[in-house]
C-alpha cells in the first residue's frame, strides 16, 4: 500500500495554530510526524530533517524510483531489439523485401555521391580513433591552428602514422575547413531566410484570426426560397473526376459527386477514366451506369491516346462540345468526397467578382490517424493549407492551385491557354499563367474536402517526388513569361523570389546540404563546427510553427522535425531532377490509395446495404451488353478479392545516410560535443528507419 499523503493536514495545522508549538504523533506503528513552530522551535534546528522517515519509506520509494528506471531500460531494450531484428530481417536474410532499383537519372548518381562520402567518413573515423587512442588530439581546434599550441618536434613523432596524423591536421584546417565552413555560412544565411519567411506567414496567419478575415458572400443567392422562382441563380457548372487504375476509391468518388445539392439540369458529371486495366474499366462504367439510372447527369469517358496524363485527360474532356454551355468547373481526384452543399459554398463567391477566377477548398483527411507517417503529413499539409495558402489568398490573392477541390472559371481556363501538358504539374501551371493574366485567387479554409493520405512509404515518396520536380521543371519554363508579363514589380518578385526559388528550391537544398552533408563532415572536419542554434534552437522553433496548425500532433514535434530532414534527400534529388530536366522530372506515379471512407460514408454505405430492394431497379433499361459486363465484373471482383503479394522496399539513399550520420555520431563522442551527438544518433536512427521501409504500412 502506498503512503499516505500529509499535504492537506500539514497546511490545515500551520493555518490553525496560534503561536504553540504543536506536536502530532500518528498511531500508525509505520509513520510519524513532527511540526515544531514558534520561538522554542530553534533548539530544534540542529535535528535531521529526514530523521521522520523511517527505513520502511524510504526503502518504498528507493523501489518506486528503481521501477521507473527499469521500465525505461526495458523499453528502450526492446525498442533496439526490436530495431536490430528488422535490421536482421531486411538487410541480412532479405525477407520480404525488394531493394529500391537506380535507373538512369534517378538518383543513381547521388547515391555515388553518398557512397562516396560514406566511405571516405569511415575511413577518417577510423583514423581519428587511432589519434584518439594514442593522444594525439589538439584540445581545440580552429581555422588557423594557434600559435602557442604546441606542435611535435622531429624527435617527439612518434612513427610514420603519428606524422600522417600531424600533416592531415595542418591539411585539414588550411584546405579543407575553408570550403566546408563557407557552403555552411551559405546554408545558415539561406536558413535564416527561410526561417523569416516561415514566421511573417505565420504572423499573417495570426493576423488573420485576430481581425477574423475571410471571404464572405454578399447576402444569401442561393437560398431554397428562390430556387422555385427561377434557376438564374443557380449557373451551369462542370464536375470532372479525373482517374487512373483507382480500383479503391472509384465508388466513393463518384458516388459522393452524384450526391451534390445541386439542380440537375444545370450539373454535369464527367467521369474521365484513363484506367489501362480492362476490370477497373467494367467497374467505373457499371457505376457510372448506375447513378445515370437514378438520373444524375453523368457521362463516361475514355481516351484512346492516353498522353499527356492528367492534364491530357482534362484537356480532352474540355474539348467536348457540350462543355460550352458551362460557366464553371469544378474538379475532384478519385479519392476526394466533397459534402452535398460544396458548390453552395463555393459557387456564390463568383457572383459580383468577375475578376474571380478560382475558388479553391481545403483538404481534410479521413486516415490521418492511420500511422506515424499520415500524422506527420497531417502536420504538413495543416500548415500548408492553414498558414500558406490562406495567407497569400487573402494578401496576394494568389497561391498554387492543388489540382483538385478547387472551382475555376472556364473564361478564366481558356484566357490562361488551357491545361498543358509540358509538366506533371499541371495544377501550378495553370495557376501561374493565371496569375499573369491577371485573375484573382480565393481560399476557403472552412469548406473541407474529405480525402486521403498514402499509407505507406513508398507512394508517398513517389508522390513528394513527382510535388518537387515539378515545380522546378516548370520554373525553367514559365520564368521568360513572368519577366515579360505585364504584371507588378512586386508580383514578379513574389512569383520568381518566394514562391518559386525559396519555398521550392532553397528549402531542400539547405535542409539536405547543411543538416545531411554538412553536419556529419564537420565533425571529421572540427574547425568549421556548425553553431548549436542552427542545429536545435531555431529548427526546433520553426517546427513548432509548423506543429500550430494542428495542436494534436505536440507530441510528435520531435519525430516531425527528424522526418522532414529525412525527406530532404527525396526533395533534393527531386529538385535537381527538374531543375536539370533529367530523365525522372517528368515522370507521373498515380499515388497508391487504401479506399479509406469517412465515418458518414460507412453510415450511408450501411444504410444502402440494408435497402435490397432498391437494387433490382438499378437494372432497368440495362441492355444486352451492360448485362454481360455486370456478369464479367462479379466474376472479376471475386479473383481481386484474392491477396496480390506485395513487399517493403529498401532504399539504398536513406541508409548511406543513416550510416553516414551515425559514424558522425561515433565521432563527436571523441570531442564531447553533447548536442551534435544526440542529433546525429537520432537522425541516424531515423534515416535508418526509412531506409528499412519501417515508417508507414508494413506488409507482412
Amino acid at each position: 500500500m502506498a503512503p499516505p499523503s500529509f499535504g492537506l493536514a500539514q497546511w490545515w495545522a500551520k493555518e490553525a495554530r496560534n503561536g504553540t508549538p504543536v506536536v502530532v504523533t500518528m498511531e500508525n506503528p509505520n509513520y510519524s510526524v513532527v511540526e515544531i513552530d514558534g520561538p522554542e522551535a530553534a533548539a530544534f534546528q540542529s535535528m535531521d530533517k529526514g530523521r521522520g522517515k523511517n527505513a520502511k519509506q524510504f526503502t518504498w520509494v528507493l523501489l518506486l524510483k528503481a521501477h521507473r528506471a527499469v521500465g525505461c531500460v526495458a523499453w528502450l531494450a526492446a525498442g533496439l531489439w526490436a530495431l536490430l531484428g528488422a535490421i536482421k530481417k531486411r538487410l541480412i536474410s532479405q525477407q520480404g523485401v525488394a531493394v529500391e532499383s537506380d535507373k538512369l537519372g534517378k538518383g543513381k548518381l547521388l547515391f555515388r555521391f553518398l557512397r562516396g562520402v560514406l566511405a571516405l567518413s569511415l575511413l577518417m573515423l577510423a583514423f581519428e580513433m587511432i589519434a584518439y587512442w594514442n593522444g594525439w588530439h589538439f584540445q581545440k581546434p580552429s581555422l588557423h591552428l594557434p600559435e602557442n599550441l604546441h606542435i611535435p618536434e622531429t624527435t617527439e613523432i612518434r612513427g610514420w602514422m603519428h606524422s600522417a596524423y600531424l600533416s592531415w591536421l595542418s591539411f585539414r584546417a588550411d584546405y579543407i575547413a575553408y570550403p566546408i565552413q563557407a557552403l555552411s555560412n551559405f546554408c545558415v544565411i539561406l536558413f535564416i531566410i527561410q526561417s523569416a519567411d516561415r514566421m511573417i506567414l505565420c504572423f499573417g496567419c495570426f493576423w488573420i484570426k485576430f481581425k477574423k478575415i475571410k471571404p464572405r458572400i454578399a447576402g444569401d443567392p442561393l437560398k431554397s426560397d428562390d430556387v422555385e422562382c427561377s434557376n438564374f441563380e443557380f449557373p451551369m457548372v462542370l464536375v470532372q473526376i479525373p482517374m487512373c487504375n483507382e480500383r479503391e476509391v472509384y465508388e466513393q468518388s463518384i458516388s459522393a459527386v452524384c450526391q451534390i445539392d445541386w439542380p440537375r439540369d444545370r450539373l454535369l458529371i464527367q467521369v474521365l477514366d484513363d484506367s489501362d486495366d480492362q476490370t477497373i474499366k467494367i467497374l467505373i462504367k457499371a457505376e457510372v451506369s448506375k447513378w445515370s439510372q437514378r438520373g444524375v447527369n453523368i457521362v463516361y469517358r475514355h481516351r484512346l491516346v492516353r498522353t499527356g496524363y492528367k492534364a491530357g485527360n482534362l484537356k480532352s474532356a474540355m474539348s467536348c462540345d457540350h462543355v460550352k454551355d458551362y460557366e464553371f468547373v469544378a474538379i475532384f481526384d478519385a479519392d476526394f468526397q466533397p459534402n452535398p452543399d460544396f458548390l453552395k459554398q463555393t459557387i456564390p463567391h463568383f457572383k459580383g467578382n468577375p475578376e474571380l477566377g478560382l475558388v479553391q477548398a481545403r483538404w481534410s483527411f479521413v486516415n490521418k490517424d492511420e500511422n506515424l507517417l499520415t500524422r506527420l503529413q497531417n502536420i504538413n499539409l495543416c500548415f500548408h493549407f492553414e498558414v500558406e495558402q490562406q495567407v497569400n489568398g487573402v494578401f496576394l490573392n494568389f497561391f498554387g492551385f492543388n489540382g483538385t477541390a478547387g472551382v475555376w472559371r472556364i473564361k478564366a481556363l481558356e484566357d490562361s491557354g488551357g491545361w498543358l501538358e509540358r509538366t506533371t504539374v499541371e495544377d501550378m501551371d495553370i495557376a501561374v499563367r493565371a496569375h499573369l493574366n491577371g485573375w484573382k485567387f480565393i481560399f476557403l479554409n472552412d469548406v473541407k474536402v474529405p480525402c486521403e493520405l498514402p499509407e505507406s512509404y513508398e507512394a508517398y515518396r513517389k508522390q513528394q517526388h513527382r510535388w518537387h520536380s515539378g515545380p522546378m521543371h516548370l520554373f525553367r519554363l514559365c520564368l521568360p513569361a513572368i519577366i515579360t508579363s505585364k504584371i507588378s514589380i512586386w508580383k514578379k518578385a513574389n512569383l520568381i523570389l518566394l514562391f518559386f526559388l525559396l519555398r521550392k528550391l532553397i528549402l531542400p537544398f539547405y535542409s539536405f546540404t547543411l543538416f545531411c552533408v554538412i553536419l556529419p563532415l564537420t565533425m571529421f572536419v572540427p574547425e568549421a563546427e556548425l553553431p548549436v542554434w542552427v542545429i536545435c534552437y531555431v529548427p526546433v522553433i520553426m517546427s513548432v510553427l509548423n506543429v500550430l496548425p494542428a495542436p494534436r500532433s505536440f507530441p510528435f514535434i520531435v519525430p516531425y522535425l527528424l522526418f522532414e530532414n529525412t525527406m530532404s534527400v527525396t526533395k533534393f534529388n527531386a529538385m535537381v531532377s527538374g531543375l536539370f530536366k533529367l530523365g525522372s522530372s517528368y515522370e507521373w506515379v498515380v499515388t497508391k490509395k487504401a479506399g479509406r471512407s469517412s465515418e458518414s460514408d460507412l453510415l450511408a454505405a450501411a444504410e444502402m446495404e440494408s435497402k435490397p430492394a432498391n437494387h433490382p431497379q438499378l437494372l432497368r433499361g440495362v441492355s444486352d451488353s451492360e448485362l454481360m459486363e455486370l456478369n464479367k465484373l462479379k466474376e472479376q471482383q471475386k479473383e481481386f478479392l484474392h491477396p496480390v503479394k506485395r513487399a517493403n522496399k529498401i532504399y539504398k539513399k536513406e541508409l548511406a545516410l543513416a550510416l553516414l550520420l551515425l559514424t558522425g555520431a561515433v565521432r563527436s563522442l571523441l570531442s564531447a560535443q553533447g548536442i551534435h551527438f544526440y542529433f546525429l544518433l537520432f537522425q541516424g536512427v531515423s534515416f535508418l528507419l526509412v531506409g528499412l521501409d519501417l515508417i508507414g504500412e508494413q506488409i507482412s
